[in-house]
């Protein structure tokens, strides 16, 4: 089977950096689908991996963690689905990904493509849309807040994959005032469009721009790229016992300035369940299958902007210059 990864973590423009790797047919475990994968989506994760994550010698890594397809095989214990589902998911970390024509999925971490979509506009949700909801429901809790208390989300770096879901889910499911930030015109009115209620800068002070909203303080904050740079503004404006959630991977976090306000901290990782195997897995298929609804009731909106025609070495190495240059709005997507 011909697919597509590297053998050594190297920049972009290696010409090693991705490559064809003749990969064994894979036969699915006890809990596994076999998956025949129509399209697939890019994310920074994607990038960090490919340029980062050395290979131990010898031994190659196919990445890829966002797809839709249909469903081949099943594996003897599976029992959410059968040959001929169409499915999308985001995977394993520690598994082989979807840079390949099929690929084997614990079906736990999989749902049941919504109805409305094609393959390619289902394959760019998955990863952000299961980082956004954990973010919101399981680190946050936002669905135990106060519900006669006006709280207040502040998403910096809302117009990225992760935040262009996070907004919709904060505004459909919750009473939170939603507030995302956005440094250009287009990234500002695509923020708009994706349901916050107000937009302001994150290359400018924050506190004066929220004061102008008649906003004194704010009940959440989510970071979702270079958060690290905010954490002096985070604590000045988040209202004593806020809660603060990051996704990225800042080199150093000082968070002694928390606690004073009893500030808490949240980190996501949506791959923690895969990792280490926890009982919790199959919330990641349950909430794939919530959104899918959600997704059908036109509540939420697939994040596609721009659709590159098959999967191969052109086409992958184009996706990954366009997701490295950091400022997409919305997903990069490819079909077969």
């Amino acid at each position: 089977m011909k697919t597509y990864g590297f053998y050594q973590a190297l920049p972009l423009d290696h010409a090693d950096s991705l490559v064809e790797i003749d990969m064994p047919d894979q036969q699915p475990g006890e809990h596994d689908l076999l998956i025949d994968v129509k399209a697939i989506a890019i994310n920074p994760v994607d990038v960090k991996v490919r340029a980062n994550s050395q290979p131990a010698a010898g031994e190659y890594r196919i990445p890829g963690w966002d797809a839709a397809g249909i469903v081949l095989a099943t594996g003897s214990k599976v029992s959410r689905f059968k040959p001929g589902d169409r499915v999308w998911y985001a995977g394993a970390m520690r598994r082989h990904g979807s840079y390949s024509p099929q690929q084997l999925v614990d079906e736990r971490l999989v749902g049941a493509m919504p109805q409305t979509l094609d393959f390619a506009e289902a394959a760019s949700l998955p990863l952000t849309a299961i980082t956004a909801w954990e973010l919101l429901f399981d680190r946050l809790q936002v669905q135990h807040c106060d519900p006669v208390e006006a709280g207040v989300l502040l998403i910096l770096g809302a117009a990225g994959g992760v935040g262009s879901v996070l907004l919709q889910l904060a505004r459909e499911l919750t009473g939170l005032t939603v507030i995302g930030t956005a440094s250009r015109p287009a990234s500002q009115q695509w923020v708009r469009e994706r349901g916050a209620h107000h937009v302001i800068s994150h290359a400018e002070p924050l506190r004066p721009q929220l004061e102008a909203l008649g906003i004194n303080e704010v009940t959440h904050v989510v970071g979702l790229n270079n958060s690290q740079a905010y954490l002096t503004q985070i604590v000045d404006i988040l209202r004593p016992e806020g809660q603060f959630a990051l996704i990225d991977d800042p080199k150093t976090l000082d968070i002694a300035p928390f606690k004073l306000k009893s500030l808490s901290v949240h980190w996501e990782l949506m791959f923690t369940r895969s990792i280490f195997q926890t009982d919790s897995q199959v919330k990641q298929h349950q909430l794939l299958n919530k959104l899918a609804l959600l997704v059908d009731q036109g509540r939420i909106r697939p994040t596609l902007t721009e659709k590159l025609q098959g999967i191969n070495l052109e086409t992958l190495k184009k996706a990954h210059a366009l997701v490295e240059k950091g400022d997409m709005l919305g997903k990069v997507v490819l079909t077969r």
